[in-house]
């Protein structure tokens, strides 16, 4: 392995570890907003970890990121059943590159090992996204064997879609840097099949209107969840760049300071609103928000467009709460609508908007066109039209699948919804 490479891969691992902090920090997310009664977050977090990891090792890892048949599906036997299984000869194994990191497609050099497990981090962190609305309305065996179609499918065909080089989206030149749609965008949506098939459960049982978890501070823990969260996307977004260089650094800067402007955004645009001080949760969600509009756009802008996407980050937010709040067919306290589906949609729509060439081309995206505020001119249109594209596609797919997914375990174990007090 060269030094490149080498310095390559440490970088990747390092980024999925930070990455794996996320999905148990959710959990904290879950605790801080809505109080100690839902402790039972954490059990939840750290199963979706584990099923993540052993989903992914035996075919998830393959249906995504193996060379795809026709651009729709990785071909799950490519590298065999847990990443080539007793198997020594493996390329990406002991020797070699995994085949998408070759000079034929990425040229970043990473191994089978260091590639499954940044991306199996990022699998794993999305359905603990989806799981928020879950909150103690869904059965837990209910849950898990979703999760078990969710990292063969759900997740993997988008991601097939977008970041696999033959993927069929990403063949036309869709780009989502690190998963405005593929990870936000697509948490929303499946979170909206859960709340639709959880409200038509509800309705059997003769309520008017879906039952509300209110937030009930903790601010130890919420302070926590945000600061492992912020932490976390140190490895969410930098590392996407899948190599150490200087792209790499500006997609940290980048990063941070979405998140912190969209703060300091959502934080004064509430106070102007109301008077009062915004409090502890909006600046949480302020943080969140800035994270995820950044996401999709991260390597392909610089860092003066991503203080203006931090900017509109805070009034999209506020917009987008008042919306789903109301509501009254669902309950969605932790806000995985207003920030992760509507602000992972908004980002990655961004890319025709703020991309720089030359930001992108480091990024290894040179074919990205300059977007329109920067003279993209006609190649910007046609951007856009691709990103709107994905997310109607995407959006349809990851619903009907999921729906589908959630209407056939309800028959198999008589509703997924628990027996409410």
């Amino acid at each position: 392995m060269s030094d490149v490479n080498l310095i390559n891969n440490l970088w990747v691992i390092l980024s999925a570890l930070f990455v794996f902090i996320m999905t148990v920090s959710v959990g904290f997310l879950e605790v801080g907003e809505l109080g100690k009664r839902f402790s039972n977050s954490l059990i939840k977090t750290l199963l979706i970890t584990g099923i993540a990891i052993f989903v992914m090792a035996f075919i998830g890892f393959n249906t995504a990121f193996a060379p795809t048949i026709h651009g729709i599906i990785g071909n799950p036997f490519y590298n065999g059943l847990f990443l080539s299984g007793f198997s020594t000869n493996s390329p990406g194994i002991l020797t070699g590159v995994w085949w998408s990191m070759t000079s034929n497609y990425f040229n970043t050099g990473l191994t089978t090992g260091t590639y499954f497990l940044f991306e199996a981090a990022f699998a794993s962190v999305t359905l603990a996204l989806v799981g928020v609305v879950a909150l103690h309305k869904m059965k837990l065996k209910a849950f898990i064997i979703f999760a078990v179609i969710y990292f063969i499918l759900i997740w993997n065909l988008p991601a097939a879609w977008i970041w696999n080089p033959t993927g069929w989206l990403y063949l036309m030149g869709v780009r989502d840097f690190a998963g405005g749609l593929v990870v936000h965008g697509a948490a929303g949506i499946a979170g909206l099949a859960i709340v639709l098939k959880i409200w038509q459960e509800e309705k059997k049982k003769g309520f008017k209107i879906s039952p509300k978890v209110l937030p009930s501070i903790n601010q130890e823990w919420l302070t926590l969840s945000i600061l492992l969260l912020w932490v976390g996307w140190f490895g969410f977004n930098p590392g996407s760049v899948l190599a150490f260089n200087n792209e790499a650094l500006v997609v940290v800067i980048t990063t941070f300071l979405a998140a912190s402007t969209a703060f300091l955004s959502t934080m004064g645009f509430k106070y102007w609103e109301t008077r009062k001080n915004p409090g502890l949760l909006y600046t949480v969600n302020g943080i969140l928000v800035g994270l995820i509009i950044i996401t999709p756009v991260a390597g392909f802008i610089s860092p003066a467009s991503a203080v203006i996407l931090g900017f509109l980050g805070g009034p999209l937010y506020i917009a987008g709460e008042k919306f789903f709040d109301k509501q009254k067919w669902f309950s969605d306290p932790v806000g995985l609508f207003p920030g992760h589906l509507l602000g992972g949609i908004f980002g990655l729509v961004m890319v025709a908007f703020f991309t720089q060439n030359a930001f992108a081309a480091v990024s290894g995206n040179s074919n990205l066109p300059n977007g329109l505020l920067f003279g993209g001119g006609f190649a910007a249109i046609q951007q856009l039209g691709l990103e709107i594209l994905a997310v109607i596609v995407v959006g349809v797919l990851v619903f009907v699948i999921s729906y589908v997914t959630l209407w056939l375990i309800g028959l198999a174990m008589d509703g997924i919804i628990t027996d409410y007090d």
